[in-house]
């Protein structure tokens, strides 16, 4: 089998380290680097050293993303999938897969996998915090929901969405402390006003201090997220566009 790839250079990424084998004409050396900054910047200087034409790594978790952005600027960066070239047969024993993904470089074996340009990374890093939040707002949700029912506090029938625009009041003025049934049906907003007979009801008769400590710190947490959420939508916003307008 023909050499395609005279001069290329392996990389096993881990979370806390890199292992590196460069392999050429003349030389066959492995080494292990950190993941911190100064370390890449090492193995970055260990590289130039040897100047391979290719540097190859797989896509372990989301380990290989600040070795990309660090080393891609210099060198030719290749991502490729790690299943393929693990199941290429003929692998010595004992061998590292830095080592071994050299080798299989060397001999054009290993196909390169989409690698988005940074800012479509960082946009997928964004959205999949956005998602996160979103994910932490249902569950505050659910327990807030939960809180009020466990308390026999039924506003779900009659507000339908109780942390929406028009039942939030009632809740907020309930985590600050008040406790008049009179008081908190009345801050019932828009539709939720036709009602305000049956919302007194609801918080009539309940124990409404022992909710309040559930209800408190799960409102605030929400309030929180909501935030978070809000901030991103703005920051996803700003990496959009562009890609709109240069159909990136």
């Amino acid at each position: 089998m023909d050499v395609v790839f005279q001069r290329c250079c392996g990389l096993d990424v881990h979370k806390k380290s890199v292992v590196a084998c460069v392999v050429t004409p003349q030389v066959r050396e492995t080494r292990t680097f950190g993941t911190t900054t100064r370390q890449l910047l090492a193995l970055s200087d260990w590289l130039r050293k040897h100047e391979p034409t290719h540097v190859v790594t797989e896509t372990r978790r989301e380990y290989w993303i600040p070795v990309y952005n660090l080393l891609a600027p210099e060198f030719t960066v290749w991502i490729v999938d790690a299943r393929p070239f693990k199941s290429v047969g003929g692998r010595p024993p004992n061998i590292k897969d830095a080592e071994w993904i050299a080798e299989l470089m060397r001999y054009g074996l290993l196909a390169r996998a989409f690698t988005p340009r940074r800012p479509r990374r960082e946009l997928r890093e964004l959205v999949r915090d956005r998602r996160s939040f979103v994910c932490e707002r249902t569950r505050l949700e659910n327990r807030i929901q939960e809180a009020l029912e466990g308390a026999n506090v039924w506003l779900g029938p009659l507000a339908g969405d109780v942390l929406g625009d028009y039942g939030r009041r009632m809740l907020i003025a309930l985590a600050d402390g008040e406790d008049d049934p009179n008081v908190l049906a009345n801050l019932a907003e828009g539709p939720l006003r036709a009602k305000l007979g049956l919302l007194e009801e609801a918080f009539a008769g309940c124990e409404l201090s022992s909710l309040r400590l559930i209800v408190g710190p799960q409102l605030d947490s929400l309030m929180n997220t909501e935030s978070e959420i809000g901030r991103l939508d703005s920051e996803i916003v700003l990496y959009v566009n562009p890609f709109k307008v240069v159909g990136n």
